[in-house]
């Protein structure tokens, strides 16, 4: 397990350099708040905390800056300047860090509790997953759609609780789908009423978004959407019946997987049917035609956000990337081989449907448009949390971004469209101390972004390759 063992040694090293002066009252205070299974895997638990001499990717898309040193004070980031500037503080941890990365914790925006366990049936993991999002540097996400909407509830209710490990969650209500969907777990809502009553039920249970999908029709989502945004909430979509230009007239807040769900280019599409075997569309398209770019406009014009999952689709091009070993030991035996087995690559217009998905997203980007990240795991199974939120960086800048456009595409970005920009999302003084610190430096090598060592969550550091070696053999079941 070539990957684990180079983690523990990151581990090591970071521990090692770890110097401790007079720690404060405050460590006690911030311990206090948390179970004993999640102290478990606790490993910076200081009140007063400066990592020091580290390069600085901040969330907001300027460049890195090296020498740098971030202090954290009783769950908040309390300065942020060059080592010279922060110095070493009377009473703080101090984390000698001149060979990491620290970012912003990520806020992923297309996150699930439940995995395919093949049929059409999905198994609500509530147990695994939420070790395996903190492991993976999340400390904040949306569930973008929700079959187990009780469940997903209570689990973020048991994370701000200290109960169990895991990022802070905004929790999407059941889907909102027509008739016949292909999940028999999920509702199906066809009238204005029926949509009202759903996002009003489930606002009152707690659930803070909705997300359409494939059949809903016009008319019953725009009654959703309105009855969602007079409570505040916001409605993203995994569409096919509803064209991407109709959702945004709808007031649409967010779109799924980038363009790879959009019908609008679909010959002959008929007003709330979902045309079958739109590939060729795609790969037909120029993005360059106003036809494209014209869409692209009218999304930015109706401030409509689109959501990239490409690690749900990167198996269609050729010579990707398997899970990573530990990706892989983390699922159930019996779903591994069936995931491994099916795992096709490079199928028939694969690789060309692939690239035209992430010019797509990178068009739109370019254009002005607000673009966020998720992984959605789901799919064919190889997408596992944790994991998958480290490659979808990595694919963020195989797609042509900077670093510091991934790293901002996956922090600010997100915590702006949940309006918690004030809170997170930017390494900035006086905002939360959500921060994922890792050996080297991924503007060079991609790589780093598997080689987290330490991800702080309200000023508490987590142990991300303990959280990962938690999990092993359960991804599927529980």
């Amino acid at each position: 397990m070539k990957h684990v063992r180079h983690t523990w040694i990151i581990a090591a090293v970071v521990a090692l350099t770890m110097i401790l002066v007079t720690p404060g009252p405050s460590d006690a205070q911030s311990m206090n708040r948390l179970s004993a299974e999640v102290q478990e895997y606790v490993s910076v638990s200081a009140g007063h905390v400066v990592i020091r001499g580290v390069r600085l990717i901040d969330g907001t898309g300027a460049p890195a800056r090296t020498g740098m040193s971030v202090e954290i004070r009783d769950g908040r980031i309390a300065s942020v300047g060059t080592v010279d500037e922060v110095g070493m503080p009377a009473g703080a941890l101090i984390i000698e860090a001149a060979d990491h990365t620290v970012i912003p914790g990520l806020v992923m925006l297309h996150e699930h509790l439940f995995y395919p366990s093949g049929q059409a049936r999905y198994n609500t993991n509530e147990i695994s997953f939420p070790p395996l999002y903190l492991a993976g540097g999340v400390t904040t996400m949306r569930t973008g759609g929700s079959v187990d909407t009780y469940t997903d509830l209570r689990v973020a209710q048991h994370v701000e609780e200290g109960r169990i490990p895991g990022p802070h969650m905004d929790v999407t209500g059941p889907y909102l789908e027509g008739r016949n969907g292909f999940v028999r777990a999920m509702p199906q809502l066809s009238t204005p009423e029926e949509a009202r009553a759903h996002v009003n039920f489930w606002m009152d249970q707690g659930a803070t978004s909705f997300k359409a999908y494939n059949l809903i029709n016009r008319t019953t989502l725009q009654a959703a959407i309105d009855a969602a945004h007079a409570r505040g909430a916001k409605v993203t979509g995994h569409l096919c019946s509803i064209t991407y230009r109709e959702a945004a007239d709808l007031g649409i807040d967010n779109l799924e997987h980038g363009f790879f769900a959009a019908t609008d280019w679909v010959p002959n599409k008929q007003p709330d049917q979902c045309p079958r075997g739109a590939n060729q569309t795609y790969l037909d398209l120029d993005l360059e035609s106003s036809a494209f770019t014209g869409l692209v406009s009218h999304l930015i014009e109706n401030d409509v956000a689109i959501t990239s999952t490409l690690t749900v689709v990167e198996r269609r091009g050729e010579n990707r990337p398997a899970p990573p070993e530990g990706a892989q030991d983390a699922m159930l035996p019996q779903l591994h081989e069936q995931v491994m087995a099916r795992l096709s690559r490079g199928g028939p217009g694969g690789q060309a449907l692939l690239d035209k998905y992430m010019a797509m997203e990178k068009a739109f980007y370019d254009a002005g448009g607000t673009l966020l990240v998720g992984t959605d795991p789901t799919g064919g199974g190889d997408v596992v949390p944790g994991y998958a939120n480290q490659r979808a960086l990595q694919i963020l800048m195989e797609m042509g971004l900077t670093v510091e456009q991934a790293v901002e595409v996956a922090t600010r970005n997100g915590a702006e469209y949940l309006e918690q920009g004030d809170e997170i999302g930017t390494i900035e003084e006086g905002k939360r101390a959500d921060l994922v610190l890792m050996r080297g430096d991924p503007g060079s090598d991609p790589e780093a972004f598997r080689a987290m060592t330490v991800v702080f969550k309200d000023g508490v550091g987590y142990d991300s390759i303990r959280l990962f070696e938690s999990v092993k053999g359960w991804v599927g079941v529980r």
